[in-house]
């Protein structure tokens, strides 16, 4: 589609898309981080204490993830990537094909979507970040062309493997855990929402470590 009208798509519409998309995003972050009012928890881990825990995995996994500078590793990652590639032959093709990849890969929801889905939590999120992927392919596929399809593959085997590990974590995670990994995955995409609606462009790369410390911190309270 993109190869062949994504020049019709002025950007005012490619704005109300996004607020859309931020809109339902913000929805499944409310629903999703609903989690933490399942009796289990409190029966489990104690009255109050699955919000704190929560609140400690979101700060803890930020200051983590900001003194490890995930967001800007990946960024800088990126950019030698695609400098590299797009450098090497000249090829649209290969330049597409990285660029692409980089987007659609590297992200909070790239991560929580498959995990999520995994677990047995459902596919909404990574239905929602379809979505996304299939607008900005559009406009991707307008510059660069065809390459931009070929990172469907890249997508099918890292977040098909991240879909494979989640699966393998509920073998092994009390629900407890993951309830309280469900809980904190679902403030880091209502983080993901005010990016999407331009409100505020909270660093949520650096707070991915937060859902390593969730669900540690709910096996040690329990």
């Amino acid at each position: 589609i993109g190869v062949f009208i994504a020049h019709r798509l002025n950007e005012r519409i490619r704005e109300v898309v996004t607020d859309g998309l931020g809109l339902a995003t913000g929805m499944i972050a409310v629903l999703t981080t609903a989690a933490i009012t399942n009796p289990l928890l409190s029966q489990t881990l104690g009255a109050g204490r699955p919000v704190l825990i929560v609140l400690a995995s979101v700060v803890v996994g930020g200051m983590l993830g900001t003194v490890m500078r995930i967001e800007d590793r990946l960024e800088a990652f990126g950019d030698r990537l695609k400098a590299r590639f797009s450098g090497k032959d000249g090829s649209r093709f290969t330049e597409g094909f990285v660029a692409a990849s980089l987007l659609f890969c590297v992200g909070a929801m790239s991560v929580l979507g498959p995990i999520t889905d995994g677990l047995g939590g459902g596919n909404e999120i990574l239905v929602l970040k379809s979505t996304l992927d299939f607008f900005a392919s559009i406009a991707f596929a307008s510059v660069f062309g065809w390459g931009v399809a070929a990172s469907a593959v890249t997508i099918l085997l890292f977040q098909g493997s991240l879909t494979l590990l989640g699966y393998a974590l509920g073998n092994f995670m009390s629900e407890v855990q993951v309830l309280m990994l469900t809980a904190t995955g679902g403030l880091l995409l209502l983080a993901i929402s005010l990016r999407l609606l331009n409100l505020k462009q909270i660093p949520v790369g650096n707070m991915l470590p937060a859902l390593i410390i969730a669900p540690l911190l709910a096996a040690a309270f329990s």
